[in-house]
């Protein structure tokens, strides 16, 4: 008998492992995400690429609380566990579904007032999944609704009341100073580790930011287990990479935002950080700022840092990480290994040992454009992976320009274009306005990656648009008399215009603030900017002095207009949270119709093998309504992420157009589509009862000037 060679032995081997993964860990969905290895995979196999046109409508649940004015939407990844669905709706409200047929078993609402809870200040964020656990006895749901975590029972939707103070914790507390008035929250679920549910958090990218310190909670009391401190404290590893020593005491961000993947057996928590506030200019945080822009691989019992990875030194860009690392094995360097892969807004997927924090491909420290602003102080190199191949176009020259927009509008893109500062993915940002590419919204965004373990294969959707960011001098008070007109323009161009414009003429992912007048009383208004909503944070750190004064500017109130204002922000330069620049707003560089500067595709699908570090397919996804004819299809952004099966198939939503797709994960081909009654900008669950197989996804819209929707749909194989 010929001996085996070794790159069969190790072919084998790896089909042991494939083999291995088709099990009850992928049959279910008890975790946004699929597990919490976070790899969005199915073992289930009843539906195929044979039978996957014939889908149908199972059932459909309206929550029946969407807010078409205010844009709302649904990102959440529902779980089922016991044969109970349990997501949540536009307002926030935890839902209970019977799995099988979409009835509702129960509805709890955090804005019903009690007895316990009178005084709860609510800010209604985004919500992209919900957390069970269970000791065996007691079965909890823990989700964020405004700042609070709250346990609420599983079976009855009531709140656990031995959990913090009547059944929620504060997010507020605990983060080693005072940000009672500042916005915090979260947006993605936390994850369970033994009788820990681990949190991480959303806080503002203004000077206003709280801290992002990761926390972990006894899952019974609500009592504070463990924190690990992003920024760092005196004596931390990584507090001398912060320039000024007190920067602990006034910088936020820094903040687990995507959420967590978790190895189990080891202990292993894995956390993606986000930058450091302000995020387009750190001449107030200089250094390389651990732990922003880190994979942080952390001791999920203690908190304390096993290892780290700063793919991102000294963020000026607002290149989070946008979603969790999965926890992935690979086929590398003749032997099987478990790793971590960490895709990127940039398009890059970092891969590394799990264990040991060493990389799996070189990564090289690449020179990077000098030129930053005065003041500025920005990092000279940038760690960039030799492989994984890169996901996305990761330049835009003049030649990239959109030449399917008409002349006069072509002919606007290229005088823009030649005015800007460019030609490099970290061209800072300037007073001329910079052309961010990869843009603000990635590449890779929340929705995150699906790993086949099969074949080493990572799927992944990504957007293809650029952005400009433009720096200008902050507006002083300085004169110290201002009228309410003068000074509310002020204070909403240094704190609103970044995101509604200068002009209030809106931006990016954020609406026009013309007309409020009609919408809004004044009271109402600054009660509105003193709460925040989803993706606006809360203005409680303004005094309700100048809360009125941004309500007189932009309502245009008359009895206010010239009366004085009394300038208590007049000592402000002196603080050390004050910069000397803002942003003109977050803009995506559109042509004059608001098409995308960039040629097609403006949103892609992509298989990446991990084990080779070669792509595999890419396929433009999703189609602009205003360009049916183009072919291939000119794709669309797209929020929400896909889910692949054993059986052959990438489904994923997410597009801009409304389509809920299914791929062949083997060759990226459509193999079937409909029509949602809203885009369901999330990441669909898979999972089977009563030997029926069910994919369910939020059809929720909102973002994209896309209509809200309410529904959770779930689709199966006719009976």
């Amino acid at each position: 008998m010929y001996p085996l060679s070794r790159s069969i032995v190790v072919f084998i081997i790896f089909l042991l492992v494939a083999c291995s993964t088709r099990d009850d860990t992928y049959t279910g969905w008890k975790v946004a995400g699929g597990t919490k290895e976070g790899i969005r995979y199915s073992s289930l196999t009843q539906i195929d690429s044979s039978n996957v046109h014939q889908l149908k409508v199972a059932w459909t649940y309206h929550t029946k609380d969407a807010d078409t004015v205010n844009h709302s939407q649904i990102q959440c990844n529902p779980v089922i566990v016991d044969d109970i669905l349990y997501a949540t709706s536009p307002q926030l409200k935890l839902i209970a579904l019977n799995a099988a047929t979409g009835e509702e078993k129960w509805v709890f609402d955090p804005r019903q007032r009690t007895a316990a809870n009178k005084e709860l200040d609510f800010i209604l964020n985004n919500n992209r999944g919900v957390t069970y656990w269970t000791n065996g006895t007691d079965k909890r749901i823990f989700y964020v609704a405004g700042s609070h975590l709250y346990a609420v029972d599983a079976a009855t939707g009531i709140l656990q009341k031995d959990f913090g103070i009547h059944g929620r914790v504060d997010l507020h507390e605990g983060l080693g100073r005072d940000v009672k008035d500042l916005f915090v929250t979260a947006t993605s679920p936390g994850i369970i580790y033994k009788d820990l549910i681990i949190i991480g958090t959303r806080v503002s990218e203004g000077i206003d930011a709280a801290p992002g310190h990761i926390r972990a909670y006894d899952a019974k009391t609500g009592t504070l287990r463990w924190i690990f401190h992003t920024i760092p404290h005196p004596g931390e590893y990584g507090y001398d990479t912060w320039e000024n020593p007190d920067a602990w005491k006034f910088i936020g961000g820094a903040n687990s935002w995507p959420g967590f993947t978790l190895d189990e057996q080891r202990g292993i928590l894995f956390a993606p950080t986000g930058s450091a506030a302000f995020d387009f200019y750190g001449g107030n945080r200089k250094g390389n700022n651990l732990f922003a822009n880190c994979i942080l691989a952390l001791d999920a019992a203690t908190g304390k840092r096993i290892w780290h990875f700063q793919y991102l030194h000294h963020d000026i860009w607002d290149r989070d990480i946008p979603t969790p690392p999965a926890l992935v094995t690979v086929q590398h360097e003749g032997k099987m290994v478990d790793a971590v892969a960490q895709p990127t807004k940039t398009g890059f997927i970092y891969m590394f040992d799990r264990q040991t924090g060493k990389p799996l491909f070189d990564i090289d420290e690449v020179p990077v454009p000098a030129g930053a602003i005065a003041g500025e102080k920005i990092s000279p190199t940038q760690p960039l992976p030799v492989k994984p191949a890169p996901f996305m176009r990761q330049t835009f020259t003049a030649e990239d320009l959109n030449d399917l927009v008409p002349e006069e509008s072509y002919n606007d893109l290229k005088k823009q274009f030649d005015s800007y500062q460019k030609g490099h993915m970290f061209t800072p940002p300037s007073r001329e306005g910079s052309i961010f590419f990869p843009g603000l919204d990635g590449g890779a965004e929340w929705g995150g990656p699906a790993f086949d373990p099969a074949t080493g294969i990572m799927y992944i959707n990504a957007n293809e648009v650029p952005w400009v960011i433009t720096l200008t001098d902050v507006k002083a008070n300085e004169t110290g008399k201002e009228s309410y007109a003068l000074a509310g323009e002020r204070l909403y161009l240094n704190n609103c215009s970044s995101c509604h414009g200068v002009n209030r003429e809106g931006g990016g992912n954020y609406p026009a603030l013309a007309n409020l007048d009609s919408k809004y009383t004044p009271d109402t208004f600054i009660r509105f900017v003193a709460a925040g909503r989803r993706m606006m944070p809360s203005f409680q750190h303004l005094s309700e002095e100048q809360r009125t004064a941004i309500a007189a500017f932009v309502l245009n109130i008359k009895s206010l207009k010239d009366k004085s204002f009394i300038a208590t922000d007049s000592a402000a330069a002196k603080d050390p949270t004050e910069i000397p620049y803002r942003i003109t707003g977050y803009n995506k560089f559109v042509s004059k119709e608001g098409y995308p500067a960039i040629k097609p595709p403006w949103g892609t699908l992509n298989a990446v093998d991990l084990n080779s570090g070669e792509i595999v397919w890419r396929i433009p996804l999703g189609e602009h309504p205003a360009f049916k004819n183009v072919k291939p299809m000119t794709g669309t952004e797209n929020y929400g992420g896909p889910v692949v099966t054993a059986s052959g198939l990438l489904f994923i939503a997410a597009t801009q157009d409304g389509k809920f797709r299914a791929f062949s994960k083997r060759t990226g081909a459509l193999l079937w589509e409909t029509t949602l009654p809203a885009p369901g900008y999330a990441t669909p669950s898979i999972y089977a009862m009563g030997g029926k197989q069910y994919i369910v996804i939020a059809c929720g819209g909102g973002k994209l000037k896309t209509k809200s929707g309410d529904s959770y749909i779930a689709f199966a194989l006719p009976d």
